[in-house]
């Protein structure tokens, strides 16, 4: 029975080996193809399509997007900028709401819960946000506007108030209370130590949608200075695409010059490049906030 049992598992550790295998190799291709893009000469890319290893070695596509290395660096200022502020309001309006939605002793925490619930099957829709934003609190061209509309997300209150719920025993809390720490000192040196890897997940959730946000600033912006830098890589490439097909159009060869598939994959690097180097560090943190509480008893 134990030789059985051995040969089963050596079976199902090459089985798991060779699923993993297979799946980092087919998430790590498209952005090898990218890297790879972006280092080959557009005209290559037009002629011999996208390879693993440049065909001819080429840094015109970077070449390109720094070409206004100040544009650039403003972009990135303002995308770093909105991304840490409203990472880390966010965390703390939305750790402070998960807690008080998981307190037995708040009385209204069932009704509160509700009403952000329902926000998630219902919205006002568009044009009424816009309004809001617009009309009635005057945030046009204001970095307020990049950073407010994400501070409280009703879908990450909600992971962050059960994963509250999980991690912190009501029986801590009590003890706390006798004593004599307050709500905020149970909040801060209780709660919060012991919701790290939910914070990690949470603010992970937070930086990638601040960081990838480029609707905002296109409904909102209109001074160039403060454009993120999705919506700045997104204007160029629409103005590229632009004087390409108008000079199709008239015949007149007008984007022949410009490296618009290699542009658009350093483009692409670019954007990913940072965030990518933030997610090994909250990694240990996030498959623990997703996973807790998923067994009871």
């Amino acid at each position: 029975m134990k030789i059985k049992d051995d040969n089963y598992m050596k079976w199902f550790r090459l089985i798991a080996f060779v699923v993993i295998l297979v799946s980092t190799v087919a998430c790590l291709f498209p952005f090898l193809l990218i890297i790879s893009a972006s280092l080959t000469q557009n005209e290559a890319i037009i002629r011999d399509g996208y390879n693993l290893i440049p065909t001819v070695f080429s840094l015109e596509g970077y070449a390109t997007v720094f070409r206004f290395p100040k544009q650039v660096l403003q972009a990135y200022g303002v995308t770093t900028l909105t991304t840490v502020i409203g990472t880390t309001l966010g965390l703390f309006l939305m750790t402070m709401a998960g807690y008080v939605l998981q307190r037995k002793d708040f009385k209204y925490r069932n009704f509160f819960s509700f009403m952000i619930y329902f926000t998630t099957l219902f919205g006002g829709g568009l044009v009424p946000w816009y309004i809001l934003m617009t009309k009635y609190l005057k945030l046009t061209d204001t970095m307020t506007v990049l950073i407010f509309p994400g501070l409280m997300t009703p879908f990450l209150i909600i992971l962050m108030k059960n994963f509250i719920r999980s991690a912190v025993p009501d029986e801590v809390i009590e003890s706390a209370k006798i004593d004599g720490a307050n709500d905020f000192t149970i909040y801060s040196r209780i709660v919060l130590q012991l919701s790290m890897p939910g914070i990690a997940t949470v603010g992970l959730f937070l930086a990638l949608h601040y960081w990838n946000d480029w609707f905002t600033s296109s409904l909102f912006i209109n001074d160039t200075s403060k454009y993120q830098l999705q919506y700045y890589l997104y204007n160029v490439i629409n103005a590229m695409s632009f004087v390409a097909q108008m000079g199709a159009g008239t015949g007149v060869s007008l984007g022949s010059d410009m490296p618009t598939e290699s542009t658009k994959m350093a483009m692409s690097i670019i954007v990913t490049g940072p965030i990518l180097f933030l997610y090994p560090f909250v990694q240990r943190y996030f498959v623990k906030g997703l996973t807790i509480g998923a067994v009871k008893g």
